[in-house]
C-alpha cells in the first residue's frame, strides 16, 4: 500500500523490535506531557511544541479504504492524547474513521483521556496500553510533570476493562534507583484485571539525560557508570549493562507470573524472558468472536 499518514512500523525492521507487522498513525507531531526519560524528543524537531497533523482526516479517510484488516498502532512517537486533545479531538476524529474500515486498532498512551473514547474503542476490536511508570503519585510529577497522574491513569484501567475491552500496562521505562521495584504495581494492576505488561529499562539519548539530570541529580550520579562505563551502545541508544538489564526485566516476568498476567520486554534484546507478543496485541484475539 502506498500510505501517508499510516506508514509502517519499525520499517528499519531492528533486531531489537519483536512486534508483529502493523501500522501506525501519529495524529501528532510532537507532545506536551514533559515526560525527562522520553526518547523521541531525541528525533523529532522541536518535539515539546505539540502540532495537529494537517489536513490529517481527509487523508486518512481515503488511505482506511485501504485497509485489510490491519493493526493500526496510535501512537509510537507522539502520544495520542496529548493535553490539547481534550479540545482538539483530533485522535477522537481518527478513531471515528478506523472504526468504520476493517482494521484492529491499538492505542497507547499515557492519559486517561482515553476513557473518553470507550464508545467508539466498543465499536471495533480494540487494545488500550497505558503506560505506568510508577504508581507514586509524586515520582510523577517529577519524571513526568503535565501527565495525568498514576492514580488517575489506574482509575482509566478499571473504566476500560469495566466496558469490556482488552488492556495491557506498560511500566516503561524502569530506572534504576527509581521505580525499579514494581511489585505493588503489579500487583494493583492484576487485581484490575490487566492480563498483560510490557516493560523495558530506561534507553540514554543525550537530550534525555540532561532532563533526568536537571531534576534528579543525586540519581544520575549514581546511573552514569551503568550507562557510559559499563553499559552499551546500541542502536543510537545507550543501554544499561545487558546482565543487569536481565535481572530488571526477570523480576518483572516473575511477578507478572505470580501474579497470573502474560509478560513481553520492549526492545531489550531478551525476548527469551517473554510470555506473551511484546506489545500485548495477542489481547486480539481474546474478543475476536465479539466482532465476527
Amino acid at each position: 500500500m502506498d500510505l501517508s499518514v499510516l506508514s509502517k512500523f519499525d520499517p528499519w525492521r531492528s533486531r531489537l523490535c519483536t512486534c508483529p507487522p502493523k501500522l501506525t498513525l501519529n495524529p501528532y507531531t510532537g507532545c506536551d506531557h514533559g515526560c525527562v526519560y522520553c526518547y523521541a524528543s531525541g528525533y523529532i524537531v522541536n518535539f515539546s511544541n505539540c502540532r495537529p497533523k494537517k489536513d490529517l482526516i481527509r487523508r486518512l479517510t481515503r488511505e482506511t479504504a485501504k485497509l485489510n484488516g490491519e493493526i493500526v498502532s496510535i501512537s509510537n512517537s507522539s502520544d495520542p492524547y496529548p493535553n490539547m486533545e481534550a479540545e482538539t479531538r483530533l485522535t477522537r476524529n481518527c478513531l471515528e474513521v478506523l472504526t468504520r474500515n476493517n482494521c484492529r486498532i491499538q492505542v497507547v498512551t499515557k492519559s486517561d483521556l482515553v476513557v473518553r473514547d470507550i464508545d467508539l474503542l466498543t465499536k471495533a476490536p480494540s487494545t488500550v496500553a497505558l503506560t505506568i511508570t510508577t504508581d507514586d503519585d509524586e515520582l510523577a510529577k517529577t519524571i513526568e510533570p503535565h501527565v495525568p497522574s498514576p492514580s488517575e491513569r489506574l482509575k482509566a484501567v478499571e473504566k476500560l476493562i469495566q466496558s469490556g475491552l482488552s488492556v495491557s500496562v506498560r511500566i516503561d521505562p524502569i530506572i534504576p534507583f527509581i521505580n525499579d521495584d514494581p511489585e505493588h504495581l503489579v500487583k494493583e494492576v492484576a487485581c484490575l484485571g490487566v492480563k498483560h505488561i510490557t516493560s523495558s529499562t530506561y534507553k540514554v539519548r543525550l537530550d534525555n539525560w540532561k532532563r533526568l539530570s536537571a531534576v534528579l541529580p543525586c540519581i544520575v550520579r549514581r546511573l552514569k557508570p551503568l550507562y557510559f562505563e559499563k553499559g552499551e551502545r546500541l542502536s543510537d541508544y545507550f543501554y544499561l549493562p545487558r546482565d543487569l538489564r536481565f535481572r530488571l526485566m526477570e523480576r518483572i516476568r516473575l511477578l507478572t507470573d505470580k501474579y497470573g498476567i502474560k509478560f513481553g520486554t520492549c526492545r531489550e534484546g531478551l525476548a527469551e524472558l517473554n510470555t506473551g507478543v511484546c506489545d500485548g496485541s495477542w489481547l486480539f484475539k481474546e474478543h475476536y468472536n465479539t466482532f465476527l
